[in-house]
């Protein structure tokens, strides 16, 4: 069965190519059965765009939290995210924070003066991870050469490669123990704010906090306050709330602190997790095998 894709608002061309070498056939959008969408990522631009016949839509992201709010998510049509296809990336960039922290390089690539040697070895550390999507199971197997125990908070029931399993209601159990925490949950009315004040207090006082997923999951100004007191040892952020971090905000002055801008997933890598997903997700649509990334309406991803 060819499958009648629209790509838009506007034509991508790799996207257009990817849809093509799946078997698809790009097409103008009253004519679609599906969307590839890929435009501002205003609820109300993607709502406008699906009429009657369309049955699938792909979203480029692999957060949909902005359109699950708006209620654009729906089982039918069904969507699709991202969901996965930027994990080794984002795994390999979380790697290296846990390292520059471990090895204090975010204070030393600072430095204009020879000072103390005060590292400390990341092999052997304990990490939890929040959140055993396709994030946390690449870097479980990153994690694997230095045998650091991990304790993987998931509601799947299972991680291979985790030496503890925790549900996601129970996720503060790990804090204690963890010398890493990672944060790699979706952001949902359930999770925003899941790190605050009560957290922090949980955590080790050299623990750092390690987010790469969305800043609102944490609370920015209870984080400030854990910094500046020296209650937990570190943040290392690829994403903060607000985002873009503005000038002058507290978290920059820190000294305990790393910030990357939601660069975890490099441009080249996102363009090719992009196509490969768009590629695979047309064959399966074509074959009616079930679609990777689908994402439930109720849960928000």
């Amino acid at each position: 069965m060819t499958v009648a894709v629209h790509v838009g608002p506007e034509p991508v061309p790799v996207l257009v190519e990817a849809v093509r070498r799946a078997g698809g056939q790009p097409v103008p959008l009253e004519e679609a059965e599906a969307i590839v969408y890929y435009g501002s990522g205003d609820p109300d631009e993607l709502r406008g765009m699906v009429h009657d016949r369309i049955r699938w839509v792909q979203l480029p992201n692999a957060g949909v939290e902005r359109l699950a709010a708006a209620g654009v998510i729906t089982d039918e049509p069904v969507f699709t995210a991202a969901t996965g296809s930027y994990g080794p990336q984002v795994a390999e960039h979380t790697l290296a924070l846990m390292l520059a922290a471990a090895r204090r390089l975010y204070r030393d690539a600072r430095a204009t003066s020879w000072g103390p040697n005060d590292s400390a070895v990341f092999a052997g550390s304990t990490v939890a991870i929040v959140g055993h999507g396709g994030i946390g199971r690449a870097l479980v197997r990153l994690l694997e050469p230095f045998g650091c125990p991990v304790i993987a908070v998931t509601d799947r029931g299972e991680a291979p490669g985790a030496a503890r399993v925790l549900p996601r209601d129970r996720f503060r159990e790990a804090l204690p123990e963890a010398a890493y925490v990672v944060v790699a949950a979706p952001l949902t009315p359930r999770t925003r704010g899941m790190f605050g004040a009560r957290e922090f207090a949980l955590m080790r006082e050299d623990a750092w906090l390690v987010n790469v997923a969305r800043g609102a999951l944490v609370v920015t100004d209870d984080l400030v306050a854990a910094l500046r007191e020296r209650r937990i040892g570190g943040a290392a952020l690829d994403v903060t709330d607000p985002e873009p971090l503005p000038d002058g905000h507290a978290l920059w002055e820190l000294d305990n602190v790393l910030i990357t801008p939601h660069s975890a997933n490099p441009r080249p890598a996102y363009w090719r997790g992009l196509v490969e997903r768009v590629t695979s997700n047309v064959r399966r649509f074509a074959e009616g095998a079930p679609l990777e990334g689908r994402v439930s309406p109720s849960e928000g991803f």
